[in-house]
């Protein structure tokens, strides 16, 4: 069926950024310092694989410091990723969501796979260091490893700087970049910060390592000390990554411990602490003058026990008087002495308890952490991550935090006790003052540039005159282990501390300049509302950031203005430290299925969960790739299969992708609320599509070393062979790269799209989504994608996708198209059906039988001799009945077209019954049982007479056997209107009886007729009819005769026969007739194809139109295909041009009879137009219809843009002179357009709609 032709479409393409990151200066995009760190560690992993591959080749069991180096280094990269990566979470993204909603979230998703992806390589370093097996085998393992590492990395990075970045650099001022890059900084712990940037820029072109240390110094305070700094980092010459340059310690987690002597290049810590053990064991007996110095540790303790004392102090007048005022300056300052408690633990586990392990102390430390734990810690680091989505009321969670803190304090006070008492002497008893700077110095390292200042001027102020001039004294005499420059920017922060410019009201200040707080924590609202999170303050807001501009050079376009000039991001240590409490800190209600993204559908199965099915499929032969790859390299046989099965994971992944790109991301893209939350995906797609090519030509060039391996030169063959090998090593990274990189995307979508379908869409929605995705499928896809899911699935699972597939096409013939060919959709209807209770089948010949036979006719006319007077008054009625018999013998064609469409719709009535409710529709189920069966072969009964008599049957017996079933008071109406049916189809019923019969003998070695070749031109030499080109006729059933195609045998015979009963037949070549098929099978034809196109659903050749089967339809259609020029919609059941994707549905619209020619237009052959409302007619009508009228002849609206002949109607009537009696008079109308009601001035036959201008009216 052909409908309109296609428009040309409009290609839709996103907005493609302007930018090209690598030519933008840092000045003028100062964020793209974070595009230097990805050539670093594009640079780092490249570099990591070469030191893994040569190591593999150098034999390295020999060699375990090599591996170690690789630990090490890789140990280091995870640290630095996982900060880059937090920054990015904590303080890039935020700012442009603040611009631009829903674009960073899934990029936030995928820094949540860093630890998966090293925890691999660190199991495979783990075991070449104790090889227990083919240290080669390990190595290709880890070069794998470090291969899909560098796929899931690269791709991500890529994808930033495609995306991410351009968007920052149009949405982000300059100014407000220069201060997150700058908060980025001061966030990182001073001790890992001056190793991270020597080794970011040695990555660096000499150009462009002159243009950061040029940024550094603009967006870096006007403070000479800091400046210096900075340069001196920059310039260090430190050899990163050698033995010394790792720290044997700790830094805490939530989970368990990060070992330091992995992670960190931190080569001056490592040599400093040696140089401390070594000074200790040497000069254990020297206690000089040590009392100073650990006096300054019990002033840090009294500062700290203080200020937590007033604090709670302060939060007991607050809950006492409910003055709310103060809460969020006294939360800040809460949050201020939990990360210093938090960094001052790791520092004393890491140097302090350290020291004392190496004077057999060990012990101490475990005793120490019974007062006060990293779970103490965190579990008050969570409490202030309150916010009014908790849904705890301000007075409860103010009343909680005073019982916390409380018992803090009282952890704290026990832990500093025990220190004092326990952990002091003993120190002051071992190390002299020059160890005890050592440490302290170290401890300072730990913390970040700007909590590390705020330290600082807080604990200054707490310091005496003597104490601040001998803390000052041994700052400024130096530490050859420190950076000078660095040792005097501490000097100057203690000197301007002490000098008691910072009051305590400037310190809270400060404080919250520090931890970014951009307003007033309780306005009068939230303190009625009782909701608030402060922690949120780290989150950049709009207009927010500019407020504080930066002292830079004129050339780099920065502001002048006042800022807090060393900003801390608390949330960025925060993910380091507590993963758990960050993941609060993040709060995103739809992301909480982020540990489990299998969503548990079975139990609410909605239609868009067929998804999710389509997902596990891909999986599964995701795993299929990678355990196919791996068994390939000994197992050459296996590659035909392996490459089938890539080849058709790649073309329905393609299907899948494009099917998201074009129909599913859109429609969740129209919603406001999740705006541009799909880009990232699309990305992801094309990625994909190359990541398979790149498969593609592995196997490729393993097809052809394959082929040639067979060569009988040896030194050829073994020269092949290694190659092979290298080739499969190739293909079994690129397939766990793929699964991985697929995997993850999956998983993403299924947390945030197709999750977010199933919240914000209703079940109608998401079953438009989905049609649209399987109305752009053909049948010969489905024939491979069905049996592909189904097999991936469990029977619970398999039932669920086919309710979920038969309800989205509930409209359509899909489960007729499946029953024609797939035999696992046939045999469960069969298993279904067994189940119901036995139905008794009758066949139409036996209920005409049943009513016609000798005896019943000689009961009905001795009945209608004694009731002659009765019936007298119906002698007209009969009459009409007996010439209603008659013109349907004389007309039976005509008879049989309207018993077909009849048929037709009870069998439609059969279908919707059955889908509604089996269970209470008996009755109807077994008038359909005995037209399911009518095809099945009847044993006539020998007493029910035979077929002379019953074509020997008066019309006014016929008329006394309808009378008698309609007194029949057991039948109900269906049965009753069933049964006349056939009895008024008597004489054609058996006249097909006698045919078949006939035709059975015929068939038996005599020749049928037709048996001859049927040509299209006059000349002769094309096979076919006026109607097909092909190459051979079909023999109907029905008839004993050869038709070229179902046409000709309609247009010649008084009935029609059923496409798809037809089993054989006659090739035009041969002649011979055998059964149907797409090609001769006999021996002299070679073969020979009946036509290009054949379909053995509908016994359809052709060999000259582009005809596809739908399998919505269930009907050949002409045209390219589905998802080429059409598709189907499963409302209106019809297949429509791509350009009619945007239409007005109307249910089963095709289901119906041209309301010109009343043709039944499903199966017309003939073009059909669609129109503006939603109604359909044939082309040929339409263009007829259009000739005199231009409303629909269904709904009247307008089948076009009148605006022309509407301002032409409005001239005639502007001339046109009204009768005196009817000026002024007005007429109700109603307009077929708008649908409105309104007046008209009176007229006889035009008035015109108020509202829309429209003539399209009628009167009221």
């Amino acid at each position: 069926m052909d409908l309109l032709a296609p428009d040309k479409e409009e290609n839709i393409e996103h907005d493609s950024s302007d930018y090209c990151v690598s030519r933008v200066r840092l000045v003028d995009a100062p964020v793209l310092l974070f595009v230097c760190f990805h050539k670093a560690l594009r640079g780092e992993l490249n570099e990591l694989r070469s030191l893994a591959e040569t190591s593999s080749l150098e034999n390295a069991s020999h060699n375990p410091e090599l591996i170690v180096k690789l630990q090490r280094r890789f140990e280091f990269l995870k640290l630095v990723l996982k900060y880059h990566c937090v920054a990015e979470d904590e303080v890039i993204f935020p700012a442009l969501d603040v611009h631009v909603k829903n674009v960073v979230s899934t990029y936030s998703l995928e820094h949540n796979n860093i630890d998966e992806a090293f925890n691999s390589i660190f199991h495979y370093l783990d075991d070449l260091m104790d090889p227990n097996e083919n240290i080669s085998n390990l190595f290709q393992e880890l070069i794998c490893c470090i291969g899909i590492l560098q796929a899931t990395t690269f791709q991500h990075m890529q994808k930033e700087e495609e995306q991410v970045f351009p968007l920052l650099i149009q949405k982000v001022s300059i100014e407000e970049q220069a201060l997150l890059v700058w908060q980025f900084m001061c966030s990182v712990p001073v001790v890992l910060l001056q190793e991270v940037l020597p080794w970011m820029v040695s990555f660096l072109s000499a150009d462009k390592q002159a243009e950061v240390r040029k940024f550094l110094n603009e967006i870096t305070p006007m403070e000479k000390e800091l400046q210096e700094v900075f340069i001196a980092w920059l310039g260090s010459n430190t050899q990163i990554f050698t033995e010394d340059c790792y720290l044997n310690g700790v830094i805490q987690c939530a989970d368990g411990f990060l070992d330091m002597k992995r992670p960190r290049g931190l080569s001056y810590c490592n040599t400093n602490f040696k140089a401390i053990s070594n000074q200790m064991k040497a000069n254990c007996s020297d206690v000089e003058d040590r009392a100073n110095q650990v006096n300054v540790l019990h002033i840090w303790h009294n500062a700290i026990k203080k200020d937590m004392k007033d604090m709670l102090e302060e939060l007991h007048q607050i809950r006492n008087n409910a003055y709310l005022h103060n809460l969020d300056s006294l939360l800040i300052q809460l949050k201020f002495f939990a990360d210093v408690l938090t960094f001052y633990s790791n520092a004393q586990k890491k140097f302090f308890y350290s020291v004392l392990s190496e004077l057999a102390y060990g012990w101490l430390t475990k005793s120490s952490e019974q007062f006060l734990g990293e779970s103490h810690i965190e579990d008050l680091q969570q409490l202030l991550l309150y916010n009014a989505e908790s849904g705890m009321p301000l007075s409860e969670f103010v009343e909680k935090l005073c019982r916390e803190l409380e018992l803090f304090m009282t952890r704290v006070s026990k832990q500093f006790a025990f220190q004092e008492t326990q952990v002091f002497p003993i120190i002051r008893l071992n190390l002299n003052n020059e160890m005890l700077e050592e440490l302290i110095s170290l401890s300072l390292h730990m913390m970040p540039l700007g909590l590390l200042k705020c330290v600082i001027t807080w604990f200054s102020g707490h310091l005496s005159e003597n104490e601040s001039r001998s803390i000052l004294s041994a700052i400024k005499q130096g530490n050859p282990f420190v950076h000078e420059a660095f040792a005097s920017l501490v000097h100057e922060w203690f000197r301007v501390g002490n000098s008691g410019k910072t009051s305590i009201e400037k310190f809270r200040q400060d404080l919250r300049h520090i931890f970014k707080s951009k307003n007033s924590l309780l306005t009068e609202q939230v303190k009625e509302a009782a909701g608030f999170s402060f922690l949120n303050y780290d989150k950049p807001r709009k207009g927010s950031i500019g407020k504080n501009g930066l002292s830079s050079s004129s050339s780099s376009g920065f502001n002048n203005g006042t800022r807090y000039e060393t900003p801390y991001s608390m949330g960025l240590n925060t993910h380091i430290l507590f993963p758990a409490t960050a993941m609060k800190l993040n709060h995103r209600p739809r992301f909480q299925a982020a540990d489990s993204p299998s969503v548990p559908f079975l139990d609410d199965t909605k239609p868009i969960d067929l998804i999710f099915f389509f997902h596990k499929a891909i999986k599964n032969d995701l795993d299929y790739l990678v355990r196919g790859s791996a068994q390939i390299e000994n197992n050459v046989e296996m590659l035909v299969n392996f490459s089938k099965r890539f080849h058709l994971i790649c073309f329905l992944h393609r299907i899948h992708s494009e099917t998201e790109d074009e129909i599913a991301f859109p429609a969740l893209e129209a919603m406001s609320k999740v705006k541009n939350i799909s880009l990232s995906y699309t990305i992801d797609h094309k990625f994909e599509v190359e990541h398979f090519d790149k498969i593609s030509c592995i196997l490729d060039k393993m097809f052809d070393l394959h082929f040639s391996v067979s060569s009988s030169e040896t030194n050829t063959w073994e020269q092949r062979m290694l190659t092979h090998h290298q080739q499969c090593r190739k293909l079994q990274e690129m397939c766990k790269s793929m699964h991985k990189l697929l995997s993850d995307h999956m998983n993403r979508e299924e947390i945030e799209i197709w999750h977010l379908i199933r919240e914000f869409f209703s079940n109608k929605g998401q079953i438009k989504i989905i049609g649209c995705i399987l109305g752009r499928i053909r049948a010969e896809i489905l024939q491979d994608m069905i049996p592909w899911l189904m097999a991936s699935l469990t029977p619970e699972e398999q039932h669920v996708l086919m309710f979920l597939w038969s309800t989205i096409a509930k409209n359509t013939m899909f489960d007729e198209w499946l029953a024609e060919w797939w035999d696992g959709y046939r045999i469960a209807k069969e298993v279904q059906r067994s189940n119901d209770p036995p139905l008794r089948t009758v066949e139409p010949l036996e209920i005409i039988s049943k009513y016609l036979s000798k005896e019943v006719l000689n009961e009905l006319q001795g009945e209608s001799a004694s009731n002659k007077s009765k019936f007298s008054s119906q002698t007209d009625h009969i009459g009409d009945n007996n010439e209603q018999s008659h013109y349907c013998n004389r007309h039976g064609k005509s008879q049989v077209r309207k018993a077909k469409k009849i048929s037709s719709e009870c069998s439609e009535c059969r279908n919707q019954l059955s889908d509604n409710n089996k269970q209470t529709c008996t009755q109807v189920t077994d008038i359909t049982s005995w037209m399911d069966d009518k095809g099945q072969s009847f044993q006539f009964c020998e007493n029910s007479g035979d077929y002379d008599h019953l074509m020997k049957i008066s019309p006014d017996d016929l008329e006394r056997a309808i009378r008698r079933v309609s007194r029949d008071s057991s039948l109900d109406l269906q049965k009753k209107s069933y049964i006349i049916q056939n009895l008024l189809l008597s004489r054609w019923i058996v006249r097909q009886h006698i045919s078949c019969s006939e035709g059975t003998v015929t068939n038996n070695g005599q020749e049928v007729p037709g048996q001859n070749p049927s040509y299209r031109d006059p000349l002769k030499l094309v096979y076919g009819c006026k109607h097909y080109k092909r190459s051979c006729k079909l023999l109907p059933s029905c008839c004993n005769q050869l038709y070229t195609c179902i046409h000709c045998h309609n247009d010649a015979s008084d009935h029609l026969t059923d496409r798809k009963s037809i089993t054989k037949m006659m090739c035009m070549k041969c002649l011979k007739i055998q059964p149907i098929g797409a090609a001769c099978s006999t021996v002299s034809c070679g073969n020979l194809p009946m036509a290009k196109y054949y379909c053995k659903i509908c016994r359809l050749f052709d060999d000259e139109r582009e005809i596809y089967h739908c399998p919505y339809c269930n009907l050949c259609r002409v045209g390219k295909g589905l998802g080429l020029d059409y598709f189907h919609c499963m409302n209106c059941n019809a297949c429509m041009s791509r350009s009619l994707t945007v239409h007005i549905c109307r249910e089963k619209s095709l289901e119906d009879n041209c309301p010109i020619c009343h043709e039944y237009i499903f199966t017309s052959c003939s073009p059909v137009k669609a129109l503006p409302c939603g109604h359909v007619m044939h082309s040929t009508c339409f263009q007829e219809y259009t000739y005199f009228n231009y409303t629909c002849p269904i709904c009247c609206k307008s089948l076009g843009d009148m605006q022309v002949y509407f301002r032409m109607l409005d001239a005639l009537l502007a001339e046109e002179k009204v009768p005196d009696e009817h000026l002024g008079q007005t007429q109700m109308i109603l307009c077929n357009d708008c649908e409105k009601k309104g007046t008209a001035p009176f007229h006889w036959l035009y008035h015109k709609c108020s509202s829309c201008g429209s003539y399209n009216t009628r009167v009221i």
